[in-house]
């Protein structure tokens, strides 16, 4: 079986992860969050030879979003994300993108539900909900690759922060303790924000899951 490749592209005021995966030797894609650029995104992934076939929002803030209209129109693609994040990504106060002086709402094509699996571009992943940053916060597992996209659940050596509308410590807490540490340890972490980590470095460094 082909490998699961994955690249990240920086974007934006708050420095998100725009994530692209792929199978090598493959010219379809998959896109994470793609934050402010949709266009540049498309154009990037275009000239190398990509083809967008799907587009998975790990929550809906403005920084996550912002880019997903242009890329969807152009790459002719669906959206996804979590059915417990319908109020927010149609929100703009909720989503933060109206305090941020650029309002702005989108609807996914399709809302998943916790557990679902998929398959886009060849590649299969897991849903897994993790309330806590948001009410509809989720993670993406690829089981055969050995990664999760966390958002921003999950980072290293920290969690999302969870003062925003939706947002819950307690919660963001237990969603990493109990749907997320049972992953294997050598699970690669690919979060929203910073460097990537491992599940098992989380579990044994994390201050805020101790």
């Amino acid at each position: 079986m082909a490998e699961t490749k994955i690249g990240r592209i920086v974007l934006g005021m708050a420095q998100t992860n725009c994530y692209f995966l792929y199978l090598e030797g493959s010219g379809d894609c998959i896109v994470a969050d793609p934050a402010d650029q949709g266009g540049n995104i498309y154009k990037a992934l275009s000239k190398n030879g990509f083809q967008v076939k799907g587009i998975l929002l790990t929550h809906g803030h403005f920084d996550h979003i912002w880019g997903t209209k242009e890329l969807r129109e152009l790459a002719g693609c669906e959206l996804y994300a979590l059915e417990e994040e319908r109020e927010l990504l149609n929100d703009s106060r909720r989503n933060v993108s109206a305090q941020t002086g650029r309002p702005y709402t989108v609807d996914a094509d399709e809302y998943l539900k916790d557990g679902e699996e998929r398959t886009l571009a060849g590649m299969r992943f897991r849903v897994i909900a993790t309330p806590g940053h948001t009410a509809g916060s989720c993670c993406y597992y690829f089981p055969e690759a050995g990664f999760l996209l966390s958002g921003d659940t999950l980072f290293q050596e920290s969690v999302g922060r969870t003062d925003l509308p939706t947002g819950s410590m307690s919660q963001i807490v237990r969603s990493i303790k109990e749907r997320l540490f049972p992953l294997p340890e050598e699970t690669k972490v690919y979060p929203g924000h910073g460097e990537s980590t491992t599940i098992g470095a989380e579990k044994k460094y994390n201050p805020f899951c101790q």
